[in-house]
């Protein structure tokens, strides 16, 4: 029987672990027992230079998940790959239980289908400006132009309340009401 178990790999090996698995399970004689290999992963929207541009994000570094039947000789096919670290579990690997499987994967399935934003600031939350004209100047976000990489922040100057256009999101700093107010 097929189950889930969670594989502890070298960060940032994760695709290359997969591949190498996928690759050699045929030759091994492991197709019967390894029938499937996740990199769980989003997708992350971010600006730079003006473009828009989507990467993939790795979203448990060191991690993948691989759906096998357990035997000694899978066992040690899975632990003796280049990169792998071990199972996740005890002295024997332990499956994840389905209903964990079914939420992950089917948050794995909603990520999939949308892009998340890398800045995730929103209207009305309050940031501290930390480049340009108006630095360290702290202020209510107005708005957010995700696909520009923009947003606009309305400051008090003077005791006036003056609208800050064309902040790129490198340049604000998200912060709590109690950092504004000098309490930690």
């Amino acid at each position: 029987m097929h189950k889930w178990y969670v594989i502890q790999v070298i960060s940032s090996l994760e695709k290359r672990v997969k591949k190498t698995i996928e690759e050699n399970r045929e030759s091994q004689g492991m197709s019967d027992l390894i029938s499937d290999i996740l990199v769980p992963t989003e997708n992350v929207a971010e600006v730079k230079r003006g473009e828009q541009r989507i990467s993939e994000k790795r979203l448990w570094p060191g991690y993948i998940l691989v759906k096998m039947e357990l035997t000694d000789d899978s066992w040690m096919y899975i632990k003796n790959t280049n990169g792998v670290i071990d199972f996740l579990g005890s002295d024997k690997p332990m499956p994840l239980p389905q209903q964990e499987i079914d939420a992950i994967l089917s948050e794995l399935e909603e990520k999939r289908q949308g892009v998340v934003h890398k800045h995730n600031i929103q209207p009305g939350d309050r940031v501290k400006i930390i480049d340009g004209v108006f630095v360290n100047f702290i202020g209510a976000v107005q708005e957010v132009f995700h696909d520009k990489g923009r947003l606009s922040v309305l400051v008090s100057i003077f005791g006036r309340e003056t609208r800050v256009d064309d902040l790129e999101f490198w340049q604000v700093e998200q912060v709590s009401l109690e950092a504004e107010h000098g309490s930690a």
